[in-house]
């Protein structure tokens, strides 16, 4: 198989994803509860979260937060450097029967800077407080879904955050 059949076939799969996850979005109970969680995945649950843990954890929680607030500022910086030269348009604008169900942030799709930063912060924190994760790593996977969900990213856009994320978290914790 070669290379552009592979990414043809990719394509086609995350496409059919794509309309798959998003009718679910019709329902409004749905569209309502992915909102949510993609609102809080703004930043509000992670600021929240920030400063609640030195609260809670004292100087370890605050050396966390801190780690958290680091590695987030190079996750945006890296994730709109990676938008703005990979132009890639959003399902909703280059799928047909995809509906935008909650307006993006900004106007390309990959990768996804919420997936990073919800795998990002959650890897940071459960490293240092498993206890967390029973809470943080279902949140993230709420985050990561309603991207699909919502029309606002592909399946990869997501992958590609979660991963990115993910090797952020790594180099954080050996910096630390």
């Amino acid at each position: 198989m070669s290379v552009h059949t592979l990414f043809l076939r990719v394509d086609q799969v995350e496409r059919r994803l794509c309309l798959f996850a998003n009718a679910a979005a019709r329902r409004q109970v749905v569209r309502t509860v992915f909102q949510t969680v993609s609102r809080l995945g703004d930043g509000v649950f992670w600021y929240a979260l920030m400063a609640i843990l030195p609260i809670a954890f004292g100087i370890d929680g605050l050396l966390t937060a801190a780690q958290m607030l680091a590695a987030g500022l190079v996750g945006l910086a890296l994730y709109k450097l990676l938008k703005q030269t990979l132009v890639r348009e959003r399902p909703f604008i280059g799928l047909l029967g995809i509906e935008c169900a909650m307006p993006p942030l900004d106007r390309y799709s990959f990768p996804s800077g919420h997936t990073l930063h919800a795998v990002l912060f959650t890897c940071i924190a459960v490293t240092h407080f498993p206890a967390l994760a029973v809470v943080l790593v279902p949140f993230a996977l709420l985050v990561a879904a309603s991207r699909v969900i919502l029309g606002l990213h592909y399946p990869t856009d997501v992958a590609a955050g979660a991963a990115l994320g993910g090797m952020l978290a790594m180099m954080s914790e050996w910096l630390r």
